[in-house]
């Protein structure tokens, strides 16, 4: 029973680190139109290592293992297929042929090339026929060998919208005849802002989980990680916005240990024990900062990572250099103007100037009415009219932005606050 046990917690956690290679390498071989072909190949593999290994035990090298037994079902299908099916238009003619069936697909379906083979997938993920909520979808479905129920938990979302949402998607591929390959040089750049686009929005979701019993999503945040360090390490793009991106990551996840308290309640900055912040990702992120300053241009990536960056960098919450953080607020809004970001300088503005002039600050947002269900707009407020002892417009601050967050764990945290209010 333990080893059974045992065989089955591999092929889970193989599952997540093979599939996004397995489906990459399929997919140069059927085409991404037959992309769901891929993906059931590598279910079928999957499920047929899982009842092998438990009579067999498990292979010296399961990840080997996986690739042949993922050839072999390939050549399989191809050969079940009617005769002249079209597959990925470089090798489709190769694939028509028993004498070069086999060895088309051996070289193709190998872990060779599979940095290569993802950074590819990822861009064909992120084609720029799909909305931004189907290009995350997608990723974490085709890379990340995420479930539909995980997904649609993930970005608060229903298993049917999510399943119609990467049905549609496939569909996209097949009616518009993507290729498995990278976009022209002359729409590259364009292409990668919408592959950072969706790791940020990944890693967003991991660091503060919106409807998950779990604040930090460890897996949400490495996996965006793990894909951004493929895009940094890629000969074929402009790397200066990704390495500005993996400094962002890198800074923040570092916090993550820090984050919460042995009873699972949230710690702010100013609670954290800075003992515990990871010093070598701190310095890792160090590198990627430095390396995106070989760019001509400056993203809102370069930008956050420089607020984080300020944040590693002070000894304590006291010595933090609001005055630098505040700087980089005033240029993120000036070259990205939104409620959101303009909500977080007024924070800044507090720390620095005083809760009345932070409340100034909230009250001058251009389109604040566009935050009336942002729950950090209430929650906000709340914390600075605390701060001037009007603990009555404090509670009701805090009792609206219980009403506005989907987190339990931000609910108990505000729940404090509200009960500390009603102490005073």
């Amino acid at each position: 029973m333990q080893q059974s046990s045992t065989i089955e917690q591999t092929v889970d956690h193989l599952f997540r680190h093979e599939w996004g290679k397995l489906v990459a390498a399929l997919t140069k071989v059927f085409g991404v139109h037959n992309l769901q072909l891929a993906e059931d190949v590598v279910q079928d593999t999957l499920l047929k290592a899982l009842d092998n290994w438990k009579i067999n035990g498990l292979p010296a090298n399961p990840s080997a293992w996986l690739f042949t037994a993922a050839r072999n079902k390939a050549v399989d299908v191809i050969r079940k297929q009617k005769q002249g099916e079209a597959y990925a238009k470089s090798v489709s003619h190769l694939l028509q042929s028993e004498y070069t069936l086999a060895p088309t697909v051996n070289e193709l379906v190998n872990d060779k090339t599979i940095d290569d083979d993802r950074l590819r997938m990822m861009f064909v993920c992120c084609h720029p026929s799909l909305p931004t909520e189907a290009q995350v979808a997608l990723i974490l479905r085709i890379l990340c060998g995420f479930s539909v129920t995980e997904i649609a938990k993930a970005f608060v979302s229903n298993y049917d919208t999510i399943e119609k949402r990467l049905y549609r998607a496939k569909q996209t591929f097949r009616e518009n005849k993507i290729e498995f390959e990278l976009p022209p040089s002359s729409e590259l750049n364009n292409r990668v802002e919408n592959v950072l686009m969706a790791i940020y929005l990944l890693f967003n979701e991991g660091y503060n989980s919106t409807n998950h019993e779990d604040l930090i999503r460890n897996d949400l945040m490495n996996e965006a990680m793990r894909l951004c360090e493929l895009v940094c390490r890629s000969p074929s793009v402009q790397h200066a916005n990704a390495h500005a991106l993996m400094a962002l990551m890198c800074f923040t996840s570092s916090r993550n240990a820090a984050r919460m308290d042995e009873e699972g309640n949230v710690l702010l900055l100013k609670q954290q024990d800075r003992r515990k912040w990871n010093r070598a990702l701190i310095e890792t992120g160090v590198y990627h900062l430095e390396e995106s300053a070989a760019g001509e241009t400056i993203s809102k990536y370069h930008i956050e990572a420089g607020i984080a960056y300020e944040h590693a960098q002070a000894r304590d919450y006291d010595h933090t250099n609001w005055h630098n953080i505040l700087n980089c607020y005033n240029l993120l809004y000036q070259l990205y103007p939104s409620p959101v970001i303009a909500l977080n300088r007024a924070i800044v503005v507090s720390e620095l100037k005083g809760a009345t002039e932070g409340i100034k600050a909230i009250e001058a947002i251009h389109g604040l009415e566009t935050l009336k269900n942002y729950y950090l707009l209430p929650a906000t407020l709340g914390e600075l009219y605390w701060r001037l002892k009007e603990y009555d417009k404090a509670r009701e601050y805090f009792e609206e932005a219980i009403e506005l967050t989907q987190s339990a764990i931000e609910k108990k945290l505000l729940q404090g606050k509200l009960s500390k209010t009603e102490r005073e």
